[in-house]
């Protein structure tokens, strides 16, 4: 049956234990136990929502952490929210090794970008520019959003959030061809006469109905 996997990291030795898929990992990433902040785990996720930016995020902080530009809390602070995340999946899921590493992927990616100081800012970017502000607050929660500040900024992102939906259209459109305006022309006559063949069918079903509910 695909139930899913059992992990482990033999090759750490006792550093990293999983009893039934349970594991102490402060934000999913790194060992709350540790001297010094050197390991990070990518990727240990079963999230509702695509795994590959939840990925990269990780890394974004994990980068960071080891280079020394952001430092991790306490082992005791560390430890509370291990426990408190466990505690929230087990009122929400069913006890099961499934559910040892559920992440919900807008709120854990916010979380991690709370860390890092790159989650979008919609107040400041409604008041300087509310069409932005609007596709991201309403749009897809695409990566591009945590390019707009802060580390790792990137010049391109708001005309890549603007420009989003553009992009999943245009695969499906078909090619223009020299006989594009007489295939539309073709195309509105065969809409018209399904639409003529629709109401026909219609109205005769209905005289039909009223004819057999008068016998």
């Amino acid at each position: 049956f695909a139930t899913g996997y059992s992990f482990s990291f033999p090759f750490l030795g006792n550093i990293l234990p999983v009893t039934e898929n349970q594991v102490d990992l402060y934000k999913f990433i790194f060992p709350p136990h540790l001297e010094k902040p050197t390991l990070a785990i990518i990727g240990l996720l079963q999230p509702l929502g695509a795994i590959m930016p939840l990925s990269e995020m990780q890394t974004r902080w994990a980068a960071r952490v080891f280079k020394g530009l952001e430092k991790l809390p306490s082992t005791g602070e560390m430890l509370a929210d291990i426990k408190a995340k466990k505690m929230a999946m087990a009122k929400r899921y069913v006890r099961s090794q499934r559910h040892t590493i559920q992440v919900d992927y807008i709120d854990y990616m916010d979380e991690l970008a709370s860390q890092i100081g790159v989650k979008p800012n919609l107040w400041l970017l409604f008041l300087t520019n509310p069409r932005l502000a609007w596709e991201v607050f309403f749009g897809p929660c695409t990566p591009y959003q945590y390019r707009l500040q802060g580390p790792g900024k990137w010049a391109g992102a708001k005309k890549a959030i603007l420009t989003q939906h553009d992009r999943i259209i245009k695969p499906l459109r078909t090619r223009p061809t020299n006989k594009s305006a007489e295939g539309g022309l073709l195309s509105s006559m065969f809409k018209m006469v399904g639409l003529a063949v629709a109401v026909f069918a219609i109205v005769y079903a209905f005289l039909k109905a009223r004819e057999n509910y008068i016998c």
